[in-house]
C-alpha cells in the first residue's frame, strides 16, 4: 500500500487537473482510454424543430449551458482549458440540430439548478432525474447510469460494499448535492439506527477535491456515477479500482426552467432526432459507454425517489 500511494496521487492528479492527457492524444494512442470529442459538422439544422424556439428564447444564437465540469467522462476541461466530455458533445450536437452554437460553462453542481433559466439556459451535467427535482424543474432523459464505488487499487482497506452495511466505519467521499450523497447520508442514518459504527460521509463541492483525498487516504472510498467511476480507473492506469457492481441504474436529464415549456419542447425533439439518427450512440460510443444510451427522450419520466 505504502509503495502505491505516491503513484496513486500522481495519477489521481492528472485525472482531476485534465492536464496529463489531452483529448487529441487519447485517439492517437490505442492504449488510452477511448474519447469524444464529437465532430458535429455533419449534423443539419432541422428547420421545424429550430421553428419550435420562440424568438425571445436563444436570440443571441447561443445555448448556454452549465456543467461542473471535472466529472471525467461526462464533462470536464483539457489541457487548454476547455470543456470536453459527452455531455458537452450532447450540448453541440443538440445546438447544432437548433441552427444555433453552444457554450458550456463551469459551475458548482450544486448552485447549476438554481441557476437555470436565469444565468444559464439549461444544465447538462449528469444530473440524476429524481420526482423531487421535476417538481422544480423540467429533466429531459438522454443517458441511463448507476453509481458505483472507487478504492485504491488492491482495496488496501478491504471494504465489502457487497451490503452497504458494511460500509459502517468507513469514510466515503460524495459530491455535494449529487444522489450519490443522498444514498450515503440515508446509509449513515441507517448505521446509526442499527448500532453500528458510525459511517462518515465527506461531501465535496466538486469531484476532484473528492478524487484527491481518496488518493491521499484522506477518504476510504468515493460514491459517484459509474461511468465516471469506471472512467476514472482508466484514467489513473489502475491506480484505483471499482469496487462492487454498478447500483441502482437511473436516467440522467438536461435541466431546463418550468417558466421555458417552449424550450423544452425544442430540446426534446432535437434530442429524440439525435437518438433517432444514431448520433447520441455514436458520441457515446466515443467515450466507451454506448450501452448507457436511451433511445427516448422522455420530459420528466416517472421515477423513484
Amino acid at each position: 500500500m505504502t509503495t502505491r500511494r505516491p503513484l496513486l496521487v500522481a495519477a489521481v492528479a492528472c485525472l482531476v487537473l485534465g492536464g496529463c492527457t489531452h483529448a487529441a492524444d487519447w485517439r492517437a494512442d490505442s492504449s488510452a482510454p477511448s474519447t469524444g470529442t464529437y465532430d458535429v459538422s455533419g449534423i443539419q439544422v432541422q428547420p421545424e424543430i429550430a421553428a419550435l424556439l420562440p424568438e425571445e428564447v436563444l436570440a443571441d444564437g447561443v445555448l448556454d449551458v452549465a456543467a461542473s465540469t471535472d466529472y471525467a467522462p461526462a464533462e470536464f476541461l483539457d489541457t487548454q482549458g476547455s470543456p470536453i466530455g459527452y455531455d458537452v458533445d450532447l450540448s453541440r450536437a443538440v445546438a447544432a440540430v437548433l441552427g444555433v452554437s453552444s457554450q458550456t460553462h463551469t459551475a458548482e453542481f450544486d448552485s447549476i439548478i438554481a441557476a437555470v433559466g436565469s444565468k444559464y439556459d439549461v444544465g447538462i451535467s449528469s444530473f440524476t432525474i429524481t420526482s423531487a427535482r421535476t417538481l422544480e424543474v423540467d429533466m429531459l432523459a438522454y443517458i441511463n447510469v448507476g453509481s458505483r464505488f472507487n478504492v485504491a487499487a488492491g482495496n488496501p482497506e478491504g471494504i465489502d460494499v457487497s451490503d452497504h452495511l458494511n460500509l459502517c466505519g468507513y469514510t466515503v467521499g460524495v459530491q455535494v448535492g449529487t444522489a450519490q450523497e443522498t444514498s450515503m447520508n440515508e446509509l449513515a442514518q441507517s448505521c446509526r439506527d442499527a448500532g453500528h459504527p458510525a459511517l462518515s460521509v465527506r461531501a465535496y463541492s466538486t469531484q476532484s477535491e473528492a478524487a484527491t483525498s481518496l488518493a491521499s487516504n484522506v477518504i476510504d472510498a468515493l460514491y459517484s456515477d459509474s461511468t465516471v467511476a469506471d472512467y476514472a480507473v482508466e484514467l489513473t492506469d489502475g491506480a484505483v479500482q471499482t469496487l462492487g457492481e454498478v447500483e441502482d441504474a437511473l436516467p440522467q436529464g438536461i435541466v431546463i426552467s418550468k417558466t421555458d415549456p417552449q424550450l423544452a419542447a425544442a430540446l426534446q425533439a432535437a434530442v429524440q432526432h439525435l437518438m433517432d439518427e444514431g448520433v447520441w450512440e455514436e458520441i457515446l460510443a466515443g467515450w466507451g459507454i454506448e450501452d448507457a444510451a436511451l433511445d427516448t427522450a422522455a420530459l420528466n419520466p416517472a421515477v423513484e425517489g
